[in-house]
């Protein structure tokens, strides 16, 4: 009825302010000052609208046009306050950005939103440092809020994309920045993050394949060529990594596929494959302890019986390697025969029979002696059919009368063993040389 009339605007883009739909108001008011430049309201209502939508320099002048109108305004003094601030949390935050340093780039788009809470841009900033700290459902959450006011958003439809791309959803995640490319085909994060997640899941499947084809010289560097790719997917590099020792147990390099599960546990701390994995590298390499407290954490998070007889087994290997290793003191495999154990035996009970070191100083004659004793246990065990049973399931031979303690004579098992009648010596057939002799 009255289109020339700027109040009209001016009051219609209060309205729309209180709406929060300070794109429309903006338009308002910018009418209404293009109508009537000397109208103080719609150039304080031009920046308020200005200032939420984040654009900090135009809310600034519209603020100083309006102090040129009434110098003594003091709510745009007030209003240019908060202009000077944004555009200092924007330097901060860029500085934060460039270092990395994801949570101070978040702090600082917070404080900024309290100043512009309809800027997509700075939504979208935190939203991808959220991302880049592995908040993905707050980092979703904000894309998809601005998604649904505006489904075109290139911007958010990368934080989307890269979401899924960091939960090792690559797939999904290379749709959406396909959909972005789309939008904007100038957006370079979204080609590169593109770009980047279909190389990563063509190395992995070439990974996968060589490793079920039994090439796993191939496998092994497939992976560690995928790893290469993107240092800040997490997820999938965790899952890179364990496959990687995966390969490396098998290749029989498990110092290497211990390193490489304790760096997926780094990336991911639920990562129970890992875990798993590392501690059935500990077991390989006798790292019983280690072992244990990797399966304990995996009980504690997943209380299966699978699991829980995983740890019996470690627990039951620690408290076998903490008691004297027989097979090692006869020098034997585990699985020597009976043959094999004797002639162990015959060797290194001469080899440190104490009549043999007899000219020795003390203290090697202390260390002989009880390597003798030792060699007797070891031989006393192993020989023994119900012994060797009971000592090779972890039990503790004391419990069943077995006394091996400090009252153990060797010198009957060796007696024993030679069928000696009488009393024995060693003596010296030449430099160096001895030869046992009965009595």
């Amino acid at each position: 009825m009255s289109p020339k009339n700027a109040s009209y605007y001016g009051n219609r883009a209060a309205t729309l302010m209180m709406l929060c739909r300070y794109r429309e108001a903006l338009e308002d008011s910018q009418q209404a000052v293009r109508l009537d430049n000397s109208f103080m309201k719609g150039h304080l209502r031009e920046g308020k609208c200005h200032l939420s939508l984040g654009n900090a320099k135009a809310a600034s002048r519209c603020f100083n046009r309006v102090l040129e109108l009434e110098p003594d305004n003091g709510q745009v003094k007030q209003e240019l306050n908060n202009s000077e601030a944004i555009l200092q949390y924007e330097r901060t935050a860029e500085i934060g950005f460039d270092k990395r340093d994801f949570r101070m780039v978040v702090y600082w788009m917070d404080r900024a939103l309290e100043c512009a809470p309809a800027c997509h841009r700075f939504k979208i900033i935190k939203a991808e440092c959220l991302a880049l700290l592995g908040r993905y459902p707050e980092a979703q959450s904000v894309a998809s809020d601005i998604l649904r006011m505006d489904s075109t958003n290139a911007d958010a439809l990368y934080v989307r994309g890269l979401c899924l791309y960091y939960e090792d959803c690559i797939d999904k995640a290379v749709q959406f920045f396909v959909h972005s490319l789309r939008m904007a085909p100038d957006h370079d994060k979204a080609r590169l993050a593109c770009r980047n997640a279909k190389a990563l899941k063509a190395k992995k499947e070439e990974g996968n394949k060589s490793f079920k084809e039994g090439n796993f010289e191939a496998a092994y560097e497939l992976y560690s060529e995928a790893l290469t790719i993107d240092p800040n997917n997490i997820k999938t590099n965790a899952k890179l990594y364990c496959n990687r020792a995966t390969v490396g147990s098998k290749l029989k390099k498990l110092k290497q596929a211990i390193e490489d599960c304790t760096k997926a546990i780094k990336l991911d701390e639920t990562y129970i494959k890992a875990y798993l994995r590392r501690a059935q590298c500990y077991m390989d390499t006798e790292q019983y302890e280690e072992a244990v407290r990797d399966y304990e954490k995996v009980y504690q998070t997943e209380k299966t019986k699978e699991h829980k007889q995983l740890l019996k087994i470690a627990q039951l290997e620690l408290k076998k390697s903490k008691r004297k290793d027989y097979y090692k003191v006869l020098g034997v495999d585990k699985n020597a025969t009976e043959d094999e154990i004797k002639k162990a035996y015959r060797k290194r009970a001469l080899l440190h029979h104490p009549d043999r070191h007899s000219g020795a100083s003390p203290e090697v004659q202390k260390e002989e002696e009880k390597k003798f004793k030792e060699v007797g246990e070891a031989f006393s065990v192993l020989s023994d059919a119900k012994k060797k049973s009971r000592y090779d399931g972890g039990q503790d031979l004391d419990d069943d009368g077995m006394n091996m303690g400090a009252d153990f004579d060797a010198n009957n098992i060796f007696k024993t063993f030679f069928g000696a009648p009488g009393g024995f010596s060693f003596e010296a057939s030449g430099p160096g040389n001895f030869f046992f002799q009965f009595g």
